[in-house]
C-alpha cells in the first residue's frame, strides 16, 4: 500500500509539473521589484534603495546584513542608500532575494510548520557554508553562492504544500521524505526557471543531489553546494555522512581534502545568524 500510494502521488506530481498544473511559489514582490528596477536602464541605485525603503522590515534586515561579517564593511552602514551603494546592483539583488526568501518558508498549517522551519535552517546553513567556501576556494561570487544555498532545496516547498491536502502522506514521514528526495530537484528547477534565475543557479536546484557529478571546467556553484550540503550534515546520521568523500569530485574541484577543516566555523555561524 505504501509503495502504491507513493507511486500514485509521484505520478500526479510529475504529471502536474509537466502540464503546468503544479502550483509553484512566487518570488516575494519586493525581490521582483528590485530586480525590475535594476533591469530598467532609466533607473539607478537610488531608485533601488527607494524600492527597498518602502518595506521597513526588509530595510532593517538589509542594514543588519550589511553590517554583519557577511560583508565585512570597513565602517558602520546606517541607511539603505549606503548599503546599496556599498554593495552595488548584483549583490543588492542577491541579498534582497535571500532576505525575502525567509517569508516563503512560513507554514500555512501546523502540520508542516516544523518541517518548513527545519528546511529553512538547513538552507541557511548551506548558504553560509557556500558563501565561505566560495570566497576561500573559488573566484565565483560569494553573494551568488549564498543565494544558491538558500534556493537549492526550494523544490520541497510545493511538495509540502501538496502534502497538506493528503493526510495519509503527512502521517507517513518516511513516504514524505522519499517523495521529496525523488522529486524536489525537478520541482526546484521548474521554480527557478519560472523566476527567471540564471542557468548557473537553476543548475544548483537540478543537480545538487548528484554527488557523482563531474562536469568539465573549474568549480561552479553546483560543486560548492554539493560540498556545503555534505558538510552541513556532518555529525548526524544522514546518508551523506556515510559516503567516501574522496570519491566526490566536487571536493577535488575546490582543492579540498575531505577530512580537512574547510572553513571558519565561527564566520559561518555569524553568516547563518545574519540570514535569520
Amino acid at each position: 500500500m505504501f509503495n502504491e500510494l507513493e507511486e500514485k502521488l509521484l505520478d500526479k506530481l510529475f504529471s502536474d509539473l509537466e502540464n503546468d498544473k503544479l502550483v509553484l511559489p512566487t518570488l516575494p514582490e519586493v525581490a521582483l521589484r528590485v530586480r525590475e528596477t535594476l533591469e530598467d536602464e532609466d533607473t539607478g541605485l537610488g531608485d533601488v534603495a527607494k524600492v527597498i525603503t518602502s518595506d521597513a522590515a526588509l530595510s532593517a534586515r538589509l542594514i543588519q546584513v550589511a553590517n554583519s561579517p557577511l560583508l565585512r564593511a570597513a565602517r558602520t552602514i546606517e541607511s539603505v542608500e549606503a548599503a546599496v551603494t556599498r554593495m552595488g546592483g548584483d549583490m543588492t539583488r542577491n541579498l534582497v532575494t535571500s532576505i525575502a526568501m525567509e517569508q516563503m518558508f512560513q507554514a500555512t498549517s501546523d502540520a508542516t510548520d516544523k518541517r518548513l522551519r527545519t528546511l529553512w535552517e538547513h538552507s541557511t546553513q548551506v548558504a553560509a557554508l557556500s558563501h565561505a567556501l566560495c570566497g576561500q576556494f573559488t573566484k565565483l561570487k560569494p553573494d551568488q553562492a549564498l543565494l544558491a544555498g538558500l534556493v537549492h532545496d526550494i523544490g520541497a516547498l510545493p511538495i509540502l504544500t501538496m502534502a497538506e491536502d493528503v493526510p495519509e502522506l503527512l502521517e507517513n514521514e518516511a513516504m514524505l521524505d522519499s517523495i521529496i528526495s525523488k522529486a524536489h530537484c525537478a520541482v526546484g528547477e521548474a521554480i527557478l526557471r519560472k523566476w527567471n534565475f540564471s542557468d548557473e543557479i537553476i543548475a544548483v536546484a537540478a543537480e545538487h543531489e548528484d554527488i557523482n557529478r563531474d562536469k568539465d571546467g573549474p568549480a561552479d556553484y553546483v560543486d560548492i553546494i554539493i560540498v556545503a550540503n555534505i558538510e552541513s550534515h556532518m555529525g548526524s546520521d544522514h546518508p551523506l555522512t556515510k559516503i567516501d568523500l574522496s570519491t566526490v569530485k566536487a571536493f577535488a574541484k575546490l582543492g579540498l581534502e575531505p577530512e580537512s577543516e574547510m572553513v571558519d566555523v565561527e564566520a559561518v555561524q555569524e553568516t547563518q545568524a545574519a540570514l535569520g
